[in-house]
């Protein structure tokens, strides 16, 4: 079953379950896939990847964690309670992530792999690691722990 079909049997769930917050954000992923297939010039009722669908839902999760920084911010934690129910949902369908500690050794031989001695080519080490480490990393801990090494 490939995860755009999996999204569909658990939307049938959550409806079933009268689970609004699982059943809301469920759609939400479901519109934004339809809406990638459009903006990729294909019909709507195709369906995406799996690779495609997890970057939906990547990008799905960022938002996410952009407003509830946010609303943090402006001290709504109603709405702070509501976008961590969906990002919970949300994470149900990614892998999980590594931790800094086990992006550490790949990034020391990434860096001797390459020769990178200064802060001058931390760029290109970034990019490369964020690179190889696509869909099991946080880009912002890649990035952490480059700055480390320097």
């Amino acid at each position: 079953m490939s995860l755009h079909e999996s999204i569909k049997e658990s939307i049938k769930q959550a409806m079933l379950a009268k689970d609004q917050v699982k059943l809301e954000t469920l759609r939400g992923i479901k519109a934004a896939c339809t809406n990638e297939l459009v903006a990729k010039g294909r019909k709507p009722q195709e369906e995406l990847s799996d690779e495609e669908t997890l970057a939906v839902i990547t990008r799905l999760a960022k938002q996410r964690k952009d407003s509830i920084d946010q609303f943090g911010k402006g001290g709504r934690e109603d709405l702070v309670k509501e976008e961590a129910a969906q990002l919970a949902v949300l994470e149900t369908f990614l892998p999980t992530m590594m931790s800094q500690d086990e992006i550490r050794p790949i990034a020391i031989a990434k860096k001797e792999a390459l020769g990178v001695t200064d802060k001058s080519g931390m760029g290109k080490l970034v990019g490369s690691l964020i690179g190889e480490l696509k869909g099991k990393a946080d880009g912002s801990d890649v990035k952490a722990v480059v700055e480390s090494l320097f």
